[in-house]
């Protein structure tokens, strides 16, 4: 399939970066030496054995938990180990491996490290919304550090999936809906978790998670069914992957779905036309949670067929479900899979362990003193901490209610208020989750005796309890008060009434996203509205404190209630860093990485939209043979990169280097922005541009640049922008990454909405 044009792809990448081909030319042969001479000793059971990655069981992450671990590594039938941890537990496993088995082959060991390891990052969704690469890369760096401290050598992120459907849980694990965002954040987590030399000792091997196409499965339902076009594909979802892939990445893990009728744990086209001859991917790539035995499900065959489809695709490592360890040597003597398709394999797993250094020192990352002085240190809470602020999202803030004086009485009231376990967020695995403060504790802490702070639960996570019971798995309980509501609300009103200003803090659970977190209804559960209603009705000021993995629904919330704060899930220090930014320590700076939709009917909803032939008018609700609906606009309630400050940036004019740009050129797009209020804080200035005429339809806005600036008050920047032909090139009908000369539109501005423009040509 797309031979030719693959080829072309693939040499055009090659002279265009010479990066592949000098990797290429470049090998280190003393590994290749090395690994020759090893693999020359191995049986075929061996080699199969490297492809087989067991779970210990320590950490959940699937159903099922592997069995006789100990006697598989004394007979070489397992080449890595994920879910175990702690420097003794890992070192003791090791010592196994390499004094107890034929060959010594040391064991990888993994875990999902996800947004840090014990010191806990917002979200991932909400590190998007910083827009800030160099923190975001040094809260990776920190994860490598204080993971590989505890023994740990590979981690299951960057998930760079795009998603543009906010049902789907797990939105809270990636960047959100935009192909340039979340293409700088997979770079920079890679760089992050792999440093610049990956046999160093506070390193983690990367893997790009999940290839490819996950988060557009069908109805935002996790493990369903994706189907989109080759053209889509490539301009629009592809691209995160490539880019951490370009970044160095390790290893990559496949998806659960299927990609144009394949699954992609048994897709060739995908596994080895794309990722190995397109883009030049040389290292290894393992399946996701027992993928290859949902293969049998996926109707491809029984587990000795779709063992062997997966492994002729180009997967090399099988997670859990034991399908290569159990079938691959009986399809061997069959036919049906060749031996050179299990030596490729398990040399590239052993290149893995040669390149993080464990063949030279199976130990080197298993030093408890190193763990005791890294894991939990200050500055990286302190890094949580700002980490944190600067993901919250001010969303609405009539009148300046906040930042909040600090004095007087605050009442802080609802569900999620005193919930320690909640405040890391969901794929926090690692996470102290008894010893994590709540809101309640961290504002606490933070404010010490300045503010009176007063508190009630004030209603139940949800009315109902089996649904909540789903929704506080894995030791994220919320205690529940089987009261009557009312009862509930009116003490809950009696404490409200002691206060000056009442801060509510509701939404989801930490479960609530994430894997297998779809939801159809995404609001703020009806129980806890009810309890805002009544809290708005005594007339205190109140501030709502959102807590959530995933775009709401929030059109009523935003009509009625003056302030509100979109938190996420901010980590291990998140009561401190809501306190900091409601108390006016922190200038909120956060910038939304999804579009949050006035309706969940609106799904999916993002801003980089194609136009239909029948668009609707500007600043129209409603046309008759529009593409609208009859009940509500099309409009989101809050835009792509739309985000409030305590303070006020004011936008010069627009200004273009040239009104024409050659291809071998250069433009200057640039905007003097001013903080005109009275506040320091940082803006996050975007820059977006429109094809207007292409040889396939292109969308209406797409994300090309963003700086993130930080003014005193009075003070003014100018942000220049450099737009090159390469920032204008997409894929085309034939899949050739081309920029057409014609007419463009350039918009800068605070979000993608509310942006000045104007057009330019790019000239042959």
């Amino acid at each position: 399939m797309r031979t030719q044009t693959s080829l072309l792809i693939l040499i055009a990448v090659m002279i265009g970066t010479g990066t592949h081909l000098v990797n290429a030319q470049q090998r280190d042969t003393s590994m290749d030496n090395f690994i020759d001479g090893l693999m020359g000793q191995m049986t075929i059971d061996e080699k199969i054995g490297q492809l087989n990655l067991v779970t210990a069981g320590e950490v959940t992450t699937g159903s099922i938990v592997s069995t006789d671990v100990e006697t598989k590594i004394k007979t070489g039938k397992i080449g890595g180990i994920f879910s175990m941890t702690s420097v003794p537990r890992i070192r003791a496993a090791q010592e196994l491996a390499v004094n107890h088995s034929r060959l010594k082959i040391p064991i990888i060991f993994g875990l999902d490290v996800i947004h840090g390891y014990k010191t806990i990052f917002p979200i991932p969704l909400g590190l998007a919304a910083t827009w800030d690469m160099d923190l975001i890369r040094e809260t990776a760096r920190i994860a490598a550090k204080e993971a590989s401290a505890d023994g740990l050598n590979w981690t299951f992120s960057p998930m760079v999936d795009i998603s543009r459907d906010a049902r789907w849980g797990r939105i809270s694990e990636g960047s959100g809906e935009d192909t340039y965002l979340s293409s700088r954040i997979a770079e920079a987590m890679v760089h992050g978790y792999q440093g610049n030399d990956l046999s160093a000792d506070n390193t983690l091997m990367a893997c790009v998670k999940h290839f490819a196409l996950y988060g557009a499965a069908e109805a935002g339902r996790d493990y369903n069914t994706t189907d989109m076009s080759l053209h889509r594909m490539y301009n629009e979802y592809l691209p995160p992957y490539k880019a951490a892939i370009d970044a160095g990445a390790g290893s990559v893990m496949t998806a659960f779905n299927d990609i144009n009728g394949v699954p992609a744990t048994a897709n060739k086209w995908l596994m080895t036309d794309v990722l190995r001859n397109e883009w030049g991917f040389d290292g290894f790539v393992v399946t996701d949670y027992t993928a290859v035995n949902e293969l049998i499900d996926h109707g491809l065959g029984n587990l000795q067929e779709v063992s062997a489809l997966s492994l002729k695709a180009g997967v090399e490592m099988d997670m859990v479900g034991e399908g290569f360890l159990t079938t691959l040597k009986k399809s061997l003597d069959e036919g049906k899979v060749g031996e050179a398709d299990i030596d490729r394999a398990c040399r590239l797993v052993l290149e893995a362990k040669y390149k993080l250094g464990l063949f030279e020192d199976p130990f080197r990352y298993c030093d408890e003193a190193r763990a005791a002085q890294t894991i939990l240190h200050p500055t990286h809470l302190a890094k949580a901490r700002e980490a944190a602020g600067k993901s919250f999202v001010l969303l609405k803030n009539d009148g300046q209610l906040l930042p909040l004086k600090k004095a007087g009485t605050v009442a802080l009231i609802g569900p999620l208020a005193n919930t320690g376990s909640n405040m890391p967020g969901t794929w926090s695995v690692s996470a102290d989750l008894e010893n994590t403060p709540s809101l309640l504790e961290g504002m606490r802490a933070a404010l010490g005796e300045q503010v009176n702070i007063v508190y009630h639960q004030g209603s139940n996570l949800l009315a109902d309890s089996a649904y909540q019971e789903r929704a506080t798995l894995f030791g994220r309980t919320i205690p529940r008060d089987e009261r009557p509501e009312a009862e509930i609300i009116a003490e809950a009103l009696e404490v409200a009434k002691q206060a000056d200003v009442v801060v509510a803090a509701l939404g989801e659970s930490s479960e609530m996203s994430g894997e297998a977190s779809s939801r159809t209804d995404i609001g703020i559960p009806a129980v806890q509205q009810r309890l805002l209603i009544e809290l708005l009705k005594t007339g205190k000021p109140v501030v709502l404190v959102l807590f959530t993995g995933r775009p709401l629904t929030l059109t009523w919330e935003n009509e009625h209630v003056p302030a509100i704060l979109n938190a996420w899930f901010g980590g291990t220090e998140t009561g401190k860093a809501v306190a900091d930014v409601l108390f006016g320590d922190v200038n909120p700076s956060g910038k939304l990485p999804a579009t949050f939709p006035q309706h969940v009917g609106q799904l999916p909803l993002y801003y980089s939209h194609k136009n239909t032939g029948r668009p609707l008018a500007d600043g129209q609700w409603f046309q008759k043979f529009r593409s609208n609906y009859l009940d509500v606009s099309n409009d989101p309630l809050y835009p792509f990169g739309y985000g409030l400050s305590y303070t006020t940036f004011t936008y010069g004019e627009l200004m273009l280097s040239t009104d024409t740009l050659q291809r071998s050129g250069k433009m200057q797009v640039s905007v003097e922005v001013s903080n005109t209020g009275e506040y320091a804080g940082e803006e996050v200035v975007q820059l977006y541009i429109r094809d207007l005429v292409g040889s396939v339809t292109r969308p209406v806005k797409e994300l090309k640049g963003f700086r993130k600036i930080q003014l005193v008050p009075g003070q003014s920047q100018r942000v220049v922008f450099d737009l090159t032909e390469e920032d204008l090139k997409f894929y085309n009908a034939d899949l050739e990454h081309v920029a057409e000369a014609g007419e463009f539109i350039v918009f800068v501005g605070t979000n993608s909405r509310d942006v000045q423009e104007k057009r330019f040509f790019l000239k042959d």
